[in-house]
């Protein structure tokens, strides 16, 4: 794999590796993003950001949030198959959002790049709510990703007061245990908000994506609008209704 770019930066190492036309992004060694511009998808956890969306009928996906960039591969994937009218994406690292434009190919017209921490930024947001809103906010601790915020009452809640009626919340958890205890499913009353929930994996990686809805959704309508994109089928990954058996795609 070829370095295409290099560079230390306040204490931190980032790099663009390329294996053909795929691009990488590290972070003082973590992988933040894998895209390719010819491809659909990434064959790995960032799909699971994105496929929630097919939940969704292209166009009702209107107002997305996005917190955690990296280098914006999810933001490509959003816009061909959610077809939302807007994508802020908020990214606390400007080295990233700078990689994002440069490597990844991220426009003006992609998405709206935001440099800010993104917990504060949506605990002080003012404007109209999002109809899908994904934590992606991963840092680095010795080598290793690390979530920037516990999945707590006062952070679920939070991301709850800005969700649209019929909006979907994307949680990117470091395991099936951690999304689990979450507090929109360990607090009755926040539970109630939400009408239903998915876990989505990939085999090779620990992490566990879940996808919390308002509105109750179709598992069919799901499958319906993954067939209906033959590429996807190459898609390895699974997905489960929370407290019912593992189902295989």
């Amino acid at each position: 794999m070829a370095v295409l770019w290099s560079k230390d930066i306040a204490g931190k190492r980032y790099e663009v590796r390329s294996a053909g036309n795929t691009r990488r992004l590290y972070t003082d060694g973590v992988f933040h993003s894998q895209y390719h511009p010819d491809r659909p998808f990434a064959g790995s956890i960032w799909d699971l950001l994105w496929l929630p969306a097919l939940f969704y009928e292209p166009g009702q996906i209107r107002r997305i949030l996005l917190l955690g960039v990296g280098g914006g591969a999810v933001i490509h994937m959003l816009r061909h198959y959610a077809q939302p009218e807007v994508i802020d994406a908020i990214d606390i690292d400007p080295t990233h959002i700078q990689i994002a434009t440069r490597h990844f190919g991220i426009k003006p017209s992609s998405a709206r790049l935001i440099q800010a921490d993104g917990i504060s930024w949506l605990e002080d947001y003012k404007g109209p709510d999002y109809d899908m809103i994904i934590d992606d906010m991963y840092g680095e601790e010795a080598g290793e990703p690390a979530r920037a915020i516990d999945l707590d009452y006062s952070w679920i809640n939070t991301i709850r007061k800005h969700l649209s009626p019929n909006g979907v919340m994307i949680l990117n958890s470091m395991n099936s245990r951690e999304l689990r205890q979450a507090a929109c499913f360990t607090d009755r009353q926040l539970s109630r908000s939400f009408q239903s929930s998915y876990q989505f994996y990939v085999p090779m990686y620990h992490n566990a994506v879940g996808a919390i809805f308002r509105k109750p959704v179709s598992v069919r309508h799901f499958r319906k609008r993954l067939n209906d994109y033959p590429a996807l089928r190459q898609l390895d990954f699974r997905i489960r209704k929370l407290g019912t058996d593992m189902q295989k795609y």
